[in-house]
């Protein structure tokens, strides 16, 4: 098959020959039909955070399920999936408790000693977040997909498998907004925009948007939030806390910097909760001061929306055929396997929401 591999970080992706082996127990070989572009992929891509090499990256995808090994039971050949990087075992402690994207189980994974999933002639590649999607085949984990209406578009349910669910999942999971609260979410890629749009879904009262790009509080504001703000105004922070008569209940951080997490900080009301869901730097710390714990206060993460993917992914398609969840306002391009280092230019420009690559 062909699949875009990254050998070493800061180079160009490379379109490669891969061999994907045959699926054994528990495994599930998928049709990759489309793929999202995060920005999470661009961390690996540019080292900021580490990973073995040479791998294939690629988080956020669907497809149609190609053949199944022994013993799945969760899906079907022909069946439509979304595939989820939060893959769980159904057994450790996370799970058992409910919090199934916290597992981190090795039994997802081929276990030491078996032949890789993945080859590039005779060399192994390892394979990115238990998907890596950029290629023409994904073999995974039963517990890494999910069957979906096929009436569902398939390039709309690939963001599913990450940003919607990161960022919809913060508000209907992690936050638990509660109608008529207030919420601030700052920055509006992909994520972001999802967060925005979920909080309308759950009813909340002010959406504020924060965005240093004119078209992207735009879009913010065509998604559900009430006002938008330049994100890099000195006043951005005092203008939410006047807007909102003392600040916001929720802010959602969708960035990965540290500034934009001080902003979720500052902008919340006393007792107001700050989740951060953008990867930062691995050495950047996020605080709360004395006197912001004195206030109630409270700093969380988010890690893809704290979902339970075989029961959000499904509901989440729901919305999108209702009307509810708008998907197509999000995607900005549709582009080719080959074209995959132009679209991560385009993430490192920031002026994108979100491209899709798309497999004929």
């Amino acid at each position: 098959m062909k699949a875009a591999v990254l050998f070493e970080a800061n180079t160009p992706l490379s379109i490669e020959d891969v061999t994907v082996s045959k699926p054994t127990a528990h495994e599930v070989l998928i049709r990759t039909v489309a793929v999202g572009v995060c920005r999470s992929d661009l961390h690996f891509v540019d080292g900021a955070y580490p990973h073995a090499m040479p791998t294939i990256p690629g988080h956020e995808a669907c497809g149609v399920v190609e053949a199944v090994g022994d013993e799945v039971r969760g899906v079907k050949v022909g069946d439509h999936v979304v595939t989820c990087l939060s893959a769980f075992c159904g057994q450790c402690e996370f799970c058992v408790t409910g919090r199934m994207s916290l597992c981190i189980d090795a039994s997802v994974r081929r276990p030491k000693g078996a032949a890789p999933r993945l080859m590039l002639g005779d060399r192994p590649i390892a394979q990115m977040l238990n998907l890596s999607a950029y290629a023409e085949m994904m073999l995974v984990h039963e517990h890494a997909c999910v069957a979906i209406d096929r009436d569902m578009p398939m390039d709309r349910a690939a963001l599913l498998g990450c940003a919607i669910t990161t960022g919809a999942g913060a508000v209907f999971n992690t936050t638990d907004v509660t109608p008529g609260e207030t919420v601030c979410v700052v920055g509006c890629g992909g994520i972001g925009l999802a967060a925005v749009n979920a909080a309308k879904i759950a009813g909340a009262g002010k959406i504020i948007a924060l965005d240093p790009v004119p078209e992207k509080r735009a879009m913010a504001e065509k998604l559900g939030a009430t006002h938008s703000i330049d994100a890099l105004s000195d006043t951005a922070a005092d203008e939410v806390v006047a807007i909102t008569k003392g600040g916001v209940h929720h802010a959602i951080e969708a960035v990965g910097r540290a500034q934009s997490a001080a902003t979720a900080v500052k902008v919340l009301r006393r007792g107001g909760t700050a989740t951060i869901l953008g990867m930062m730097p691995l050495g950047e710390k996020v605080g709360l001061s004395a006197m912001d714990l004195l206030s109630g206060k409270r700093l969380q993460g988010g890690f893809m929306g704290s979902n339970r993917f075989p029961v959000d992914i499904p509901r989440l398609v729901d919305f999108y055929m209702r009307g509810l969840l708008d998907l197509d306002t999000i995607i900005a391009d549709r582009m080719p396997l080959e074209r995959i280092n132009d679209a991560f230019d385009e993430l490192r420009r920031g002026d994108t929401t979100r491209s899709v690559i798309t497999f004929s």
